[in-house]
Parts: C-alpha cells; sequence; structure tokens
C-alpha cells in the first residue's frame, strides 16, 4: 500500500469509528473517500479527529495550527461534502464535529440536497453503486461473525423514535388506550405528536428523502410513490442544511401542509433527537416508506438491527377486524399477520407507526401508550 493509499485508510478509519456501522476498510470504502475528500482535507481529518470527533475552534487552532480564517475555509469546505459539522454550541463557541459516512453524514447529505430524475441520476450512479457494494460487504461482515454482533445490537442506543399519526383517512382520532400501570412521569417526551415539534421550532428546513434518491438512482422506484421532499430538520440542524445547501429553509405553515401529504401517503414519522437521547429534543424528523428506507431495508437484508423507540403499541381489536388485510399491507416492519381471517399483532416487532390504524376500514386497530425500546436483530440469512 503506498503512502498516499494508507494516509486515505486512516482518515477512513476515523470517519468510520465517527459512526456506529462497523465498515471494514476495503477498497470500496476507500474509493468512496478518494471520490469526497483531496489528499489536503484526509491530513487535516487525520491530524486534528484521530482522538476526538468534536472540537471547538480554540481547541482545533491550537491541534492544527491553522488560522482561523484557513480553519473557516477547509471546514466549510469539508461541511458542504458532508463530512463536518459545523454550527456555534448554546454558549455562541463555533465547534466542529466530524460526521461518519452514513447515520448521519455524507451519504445521507448526497442524496437529500435535490430530487434525483432525469440527468442527476447518472452523475449520482458511481457514488450510489459504490454505496450499494459497501453496504453488502457490510452484510457479509455481519452475517459471518453474526453471533458476536448480538450482544453489540442489544446494547446500542435507539437511534429515532416513531412518532405515531393519530387520526385515519376520515380525520377521525385513532383511539388511544391508557397503560394505567406506567407513571405519567414516566412517558414525559419533548413532544407527543410531529405537529407539535413543527410549531415549538423557528427554524424549519425541508430536503429530499435520501433513502428514495439514493433508490431511484439504483433504479428502484418508490412502491408507495410517496412524496419526495419530506426530510424535516429542525433548530441548529436545519441553519446547517440549509448553509451547506443540503435542504431548503420553510415556514411553519409549509412544513404542516407537508406533514399531511406524508401522513396521506402512509409514510412514518420517525423523529431523530439530540444525543440520541429521546428526552432531548427533536433535530429532524424523517418520513419513511417501506419499501426505502434503510432503517426498515438494512434490516430486512441482514445488515443492520432495528432498534428503535417508541411510546405507543397496536392493539386490534378482533371482533371488529374483518380480515382486509389494510395492516399487513402497510405495516412497515411484518408486524401484522392475517391468520384465521385476523389480524395478529407480534408485540416484539411493533414501531407504534400508527399507519395500521389510519388505514383499518372499520377502525379495529388502537394504539395503547408505553414507552418502549424496540430492538429485533437482523435475520440470518447465511
Amino acid at each position: 500500500m503506498d503512502t498516499l493509499t494508507s494516509k486515505y485508510a486512516r482518515a477512513a478509519d476515523i470517519i468510520v469509528r465517527a459512526g456506529i456501522l462497523p465498515f471494514v476498510i476495503s477498497d470500496t470504502l476507500l474509493e468512496i473517500v478518494k471520490i469526497y475528500l483531496t489528499e489536503e482535507e484526509i491530513d487535516f481529518i487525520i491530524k486534528n479527529f484521530d482522538k476526538e470527533t468534536t472540537l471547538s475552534i480554540d481547541q482545533l487552532k491550537e491541534k492544527s495550527g491553522l488560522s482561523a480564517a484557513d480553519i473557516e475555509k477547509m471546514t466549510d469546505g469539508l461541511a458542504k461534502k458532508g463530512f463536518i459539522f459545523n454550527q456555534p454550541n448554546t454558549k455562541g463557541v463555533m465547534v466542529y464535529r466530524l460526521l461518519p459516512l452514513i447515520i448521519v453524514g455524507a451519504f445521507e447529505y448526497t442524496f437529500m440536497k435535490e430530487r434525483m430524475q432525469g440527468d442527476k441520476i447518472k452523475e449520482y450512479e458511481k457514488i450510489a453503486k459504490l454505496y450499494h457494494k459497501l453496504l453488502e460487504e457490510l452484510k457479509d461482515t455481519v452475517q459471518g461473525q453474526y453471533d458476536a454482533f448480538i450482544p453489540i445490537f442489544e446494547v446500542q442506543p435507539a437511534p429515532d423514535r416513531t412518532v405515531p399519526v393519530f387520526t385515519n383517512e376520515n380525520g377521525k382520532p385513532i383511539k388511544i388506550i391508557i397503560n394505567e400501570t406506567v407513571k405519567v412521569e414516566e412517558q414525559v417526551l419533548p413532544s407527543r405528536t410531529v405537529e407539535e415539534i413543527i410549531r415549538k421550532n423557528d427554524d424549519i428546513a425541508v430536503g429530499y428523502c435520501f433513502c428514495r434518491n439514493y433508490n431511484k438512482v439504483l433504479g428502484h422506484d418508490c412502491e408507495t410513490n410517496a412524496p419526495n421532499e419530506v426530510c424535516f430538520t429542525f433548530g441548529k440542524s436545519a441553519r446547517h442544511v440549509v448553509n451547506q445547501g443540503f435542504a431548503r429553509k420553510i415556514t411553519k405553515e409549509e412544513a404542516l401542509k407537508i406533514l399531511k401529504e406524508t401522513e396521506e401517503a402512509g409514510l412514518i414519522h420517525k423523529a431523530i433527537h439530540n444525543g440520541s437521547n429521546i428526552m432531548k429534543e427533536e433535530n429532524s424528523v424523517c418520513n419513511c416508506c417501506k419499501d426505502c428506507c434503510d432503517a426498515f431495508t438494512l434490516w430486512r437484508n441482514g445488515i443492520t438491527p432495528m432498534i428503535n423507540s417508541t411510546n405507543y403499541l397496536s392493539v386490534i381489536d378482533e371482533e371488529e377486524c374483518t380480515g382486509c388485510g389494510a395492516c399487513e399491507t402497510r405495516c412497515p416492519v411484518d408486524a401484522i399477520k392475517i391468520d384465521d381471517d385476523k389480524a395478529k399483532r407480534e408485540e416484539q416487532y411493533c414501531i407504534g407507526c400508527g399507519v395500521c390504524a389510519r388505514f383499518c376500514p372499520t377502525d379495529a386497530i388502537s394504539l395503547q401508550e408505553g414507552l418502549r425500546r424496540v430492538c429485533v436483530p437482523p435475520p440470518r440469512i447465511r
């Protein structure tokens, strides 16, 4: 391995360690990093972020030996490529955080900034195919060491929280069952609905769904025919994605209109919280479909576990159920099956999204309150 390739490998390792996915430093990974980053940029990453992923401007000046102006120039370039999050903290101090390749980093920011259609698809084909190959390599790693990964999966924090829909197709409220065994103070979350999240934030941005865009480039059209510009970010995250050109700023009224469209399409709301702590404020909301969303497809394909926080569990009234199968078709995590002409729900899979209840023609499905952590390992397929 020549000196330059060795440097790219070291930088790739640092970037991988900034995230949660255990990518092997392969030729595929190196090719992706080389597409994004110059030699000067990888030198900057190696020198400054090997031990710490988050640095203040003063720390970065000391470690790099660069002036504030040179740091700003370098980090601005890396931010526009999706590798640096550069925003001031609550005290007004500029902070720089190295981002991973995926969840959440260069991959998401690459595919959320514009609609993938026409010639745009050809422009992104190479990088999309490399990401697909990289994820297949990760599948080989996970499936090849499956038993070793299970205990690791079991202790991972939930990367998001499912926020359900609360009305059916006709606008009628979905029945909520109060769990009397849970103390009220144990269920205090920053926001109960996506509408609440929108209304409490002044800075809101929307970008294109990176999962649907990525799949579109790979030749897979969304089977739900869902709207595409639906990825919300809020507060500091919204300011970041707008500054970097990944998304556009919108009003609360625009956001509420988009929210309505996502619910009409049967999309699943997944809120991402600061520090992956569901008791902290939300910084973004993905509106996911069953067939494109990475949280669902990576799990089904045996690559990553499905880990999720939720405050609800679907409850089926068998007397009202006609066995039509609408809930089985809509469920994003295959938690519902029709058995003996009745819908049956497996609790361990249910993420409490409420989509089954929204589209149930007989209102046979309710949502029961109660904070839960859903953790389902990827299927063993080899």
